[in-house]
């Protein structure tokens, strides 16, 4: 994959594009990774025209202004920016984890664009019991009262791996040094003394409101365009295997298919998901 930049209203995204002559795919990588979570499935992939973005926020694209949140209307706007912005007016997404969270709503908002969806790990967004509106956004404002803290200086880039790996530690399920590192590697950036995140500190923070169950459930009714939803066998716990289901059923042209492996299943299993996602894909 190459490097790429696109100017955006919000500023710079930084991309990695195989600039295959096939289909065009929007890729959407998961909560603090960022577009090298591509890379593993990228050699499979070579026919498609797959830009894997860094999203706002995470690798070496922009971070938010001060005083704006990273929800969901500056991240779908982006998209529709960074789109416009590669001359696209219909394409296919393939989106992980957060991504595929993204994903999903924009095929859902934008159903005149999205020409097929292949989510992994992820349908929808996870949900909100609305009893706990006013406790998130206490949650999500109270950092305002807090002072900052410093970045955190690694020595090396493999200390910082090191720290990676065991965030992801996870017995049967957790990431590889290997997999860890070109996550680690494009999230980094140098200073005095070392490395830092280059992610925006402000990722970690609770997000002000999220949707509840039934706004779900009406997004997902109303995507239009074919979608694969791929997810890890055993599931995970934030979204059990009755719920994926019940989650896929809603879709009025979805279908479901499951990979042993974890939860970054597309960096794991690279060969597997590539024989799943790519028919599907360019499938006409």
């Amino acid at each position: 994959m190459q490097e790429a930049v696109i100017e955006v209203a919000l500023g710079r995204i930084a991309a990695l594009r195989t600039y295959g002559r096939g289909p065009r795919v929007l890729a959407l990588h998961g909560w603090l990774d960022n577009a090298a979570s591509f890379l593993p499935l990228a050699p499979a992939l070579a026919e498609l025209d797959l830009v894997a973005l860094d999203l706002p926020g995470h690798g070496h694209s922009v971070h938010a202004p001060p005083g704006t949140d990273y929800g969901f209307p500056l991240a779908l706007h982006t998209l529709l920016d960074v789109a416009d912005a590669l001359g696209w007016e219909r394409f296919c997404l393939l989106g992980h984890s957060m991504g595929a969270g993204l994903a999903s709503l924009l095929a859902s908002g934008c159903p005149e664009r999205v020409e097929r969806l292949v989510v992994i790990e992820m349908l929808g967004a996870l949900a909100e019991a609305p009893e706990r509106t006013a406790a998130r956004l206490r949650e999500a404002l109270a950092p305002r009262q807090r002072p900052s803290r410093g970045l955190r200086v690694f020595p090396d880039v493999e200390t910082a791996v090191r720290a990676r790996l065991q965030s992801v530690r996870v017995p049967g399920t957790g990431l590889t040094e290997a997999e860890v590192r070109l996550l680690v590697e494009r999230g980094l950036r140098r200073v005095d003394g070392g490395f830092v995140w280059r992610s925006d500190p402000r990722l970690v923070q609770p997000t002000a409101f999220r949707l509840t169950q039934p706004q779900i459930d009406d997004l997902l009714a109303a995507i239009e365009c074919p979608t694969l939803a791929l997810f890890a066998d055993p599931a995970q716990p934030y979204l059990p295997d009755a719920e994926r289901r019940r989650r896929v059923a809603l879709l009025p042209r979805g279908q479901m298919h499951t990979l042993p492996g974890g939860h970054h299943l597309h960096m794991q299993q690279p060969e597997a998901v590539a024989r799943v996602i790519l028919p599907f894909l360019t499938e006409r």
